[in-house]
């Protein structure tokens, strides 16, 4: 019976610090350069009240530099306020073994775009683009992420990164905090 334990124990473990196959939504190789991009990735979910908020990630690299691809969704009844993007942006995330990662948000200034749906429901959506340190990446291969905080041009907001969550938007499973351990090394596959 210790045995059996033992080996769910192993076999649990192992697939928890297993690296996730990489799917690509852009892979493309040409004259000009290579241009791969991650699929977007929930890595935050609150749906409170016919409110909801998300975040999605995903990895892109572009002849050797990766971005990070931030996107941001709002869904309300009542207006939503602009968050913005600029030059000073930035995303800080804690890191569960203390280490703090910065990522800069190029100099694109973006408020992102608000539209109704047919339900009456205001739709906000903002993405940026946020660039790797060089030296960081390996402090996200290596410890999971417990807080995003990103600082908008006019205000900065904390985000707790859980290790699972159930979507309510698609019922799937995500482990946000193990995000970058578990997709990071996508971008440095040759295919």
């Amino acid at each position: 019976m210790r045995f059996l334990t033992f080996l769910a124990v192993l076999l649990f473990s192992g697939s928890i610090f297993a690296q996730k196959p990489c799917d690509f939504s852009v892979n493309v190789t040409d004259s000009i350069g290579q241009y791969k991009v991650t699929k977007d990735y929930i890595v935050y979910e609150k749906v409170f009240a016919g409110n909801s908020s998300y975040i999605f990630n995903s990895i892109a690299i572009s002849d050797g530099l990766p971005t990070l691809n931030v996107q941001f969704i709002e869904k309300s009844s009542d207006f939503i306020k602009a968050k913005c993007l600029d030059a000073n942006s930035k995303i800080f995330l804690q890191l569960e073994n203390g280490k703090i990662v910065t990522l800069l948000h190029v100099a694109q200034e973006s408020c992102g775009t608000m539209v109704r749906d047919e339900k009456g429901m205001y739709n906000r959506v903002l993405t940026g683009y946020f660039l790797f340190k060089k030296d960081d990446s390996e402090y996200l291969k290596k410890s999971p992420v417990s807080l995003m905080r990103i600082k908008f041009s006019t205000e900065t907001v904390d985000y707790i990164i859980k290790n699972a969550i159930k979507a309510e938007l698609n019922n799937q499973l995500y482990t946000p905090a193990n995000y970058f351990m578990d997709y990071f090394h996508c971008i440095n596959e040759s295919n």
